[in-house]
């Protein structure tokens, strides 16, 4: 009976574990070969380096050390697909993802299908350890927050290729929002933040714990793109005051004038979307803005951002997951917050400093990463992933 159930159990991981490979796959079949290689910027990796480098996750982590009789694909696929696992060895600069004209495009399809089907038989015959079973479980997670990066990033090498072509002709419009400024109002009091269950959550949003938050109100929904026509129309980008100084540095820099990929072109704002350049949608939450010009918006406003605990507080109440949402809040550890042993323990806690954190999901987050609790964070200059924003006071 316990081999049968093993067996029912193992079958389900190896059924959840296609399903996910297959959708990165799926993600890039729109593309045309020579998308796979481009790298505009060091924040922006190649189609073709994010199927390796998940594909090396389950090598690296999961058949090396467990599966005696594994054979690497390729033994320079360590250091051309490790990302930033110090302790796992030498790696190829973050830069230079894009000059890897070689492994091609056909041979890391032929990699991820060579690992697959290692992975398969690993878990067709070896009933996992509560420990290797969490390695997994990381594993699918860390591929599905690739799927999310696949579609950031073919959304910047194609929205900046001068010819704006579309990923898909067929990609449908964003969700819209609601242009009303209504409040939800949040009592003072004492709240619990952080993850509380028994799926998997990652481990910056563990150790669950009590703040004290003040009255507050947030806005039930997030700004729109016509909200934010406001702002520029009204000089905000050309007015310091509104901005933090390391961001109006930022807006001198850059010569920034609005958010990434609005063009304004024979006077009409135009966007870049999947679907191709097309008129903004004035009802569409405003997207791909970054920390600094959210905080500019909403001192414009003379509001200000939530901070990650009153937005968990309030999230119930809030119309969320359409954009991630700049909060006011420092991604810094939970009280009690421990880093794993090894190269796992790199995951997260190592870049606790310098970032911003986002609450909510997006249009491209995938499914089961919609969590209220869930702790995304960048840089405060970042904008190409799918950010918002929402006002609080």
């Amino acid at each position: 009976m316990q081999v049968q159930e093993s067996t029912g159990r193992n079958q389900n991981i190896i059924e959840k574990y296609n399903t996910i490979r297959l959708h990165s796959e799926h993600i890039c079949k729109p593309l045309e070969i020579e998308d796979y290689v481009v790298q505009p910027i060091v924040d922006v990796s190649p189609p073709k380096w994010h199927l390796g480098h998940t594909t090396w996750f389950f090598e690296t982590f999961i058949l090396k050390p467990n599966d005696k009789a594994y054979t690497v694909f390729n033994d320079q696929y360590d250091f051309v697909f490790n990302s930033y696992y110090e302790s796992v060895g030498a790696r190829v600069l973050r830069t230079d993802r894009g000059n890897l004209s070689r492994p091609s495009v056909t041979d890391v399809y032929r990699y991820r299908a060579y690992v697959d089907q290692h992975m398969k038989a690993f878990l067709e015959n070896n009933v996992l350890s509560e420990a290797l079973a969490e390695l997994l479980q990381l594993g699918l997670n860390h591929e599905q927050q690739h799927q999310e990066l696949l579609y950031s990033d073919i959304k910047y090498i194609l929205g900046h290729n001068p010819l704006f072509p579309a990923y898909r002709t067929d990609a449908v419009s964003d969700p819209r929002s609601i242009q009303n400024n209504e409040f939800v109002k949040v009592e003072s009091g004492i709240y619990e933040i952080g993850y509380q269950g028994e799926d998997f959550c990652f481990d910056n949003e563990l150790g669950r714990h009590k703040v004290y938050l003040e009255d507050f109100e947030i806005a039930k929904y997030p700004v729109t793109n016509a909200h934010y026509l406001e702002f520029i129309a009204d000089g905000g980008y050309t007015d310091f005051k509104y901005w933090h100084s390391e961001g109006w540095e930022w807006v001198k820099e850059n010569a920034a004038k609005s958010p990434l990929y609005w063009h304004y072109i024979d006077q009409k704002w135009m966007n870049y979307t999947f679907a191709g350049l097309k008129e903004i949608d004035l009802n569409e939450p405003v997207c791909h803005v970054n920390f600094y010009e959210a905080s500019a918006f909403a001192s414009w406003k003379g509001l200000r951002l939530p901070t990650e605990a009153e937005w968990e507080a309030a999230s119930p109440h809030l119309n969320w997951g359409q954009r991630w949402e700049w909060t006011d809040s420092a991604y810094l550890p939970y009280p009690g917050f421990t880093k794993a042993p090894g190269a796992i323990g790199e995951y997260n806690g190592k870049f606790m400093v310098s970032q911003m954190v986002l609450r909510g999901a997006s249009v491209a987050t995938p499914e089961g990463h919609s969590r209220a609790t869930y702790r995304n964070f960048f840089h405060p200059r970042h904008q190409w992933q799918f950010m918002g924003i929402r006002l609080a006071k």
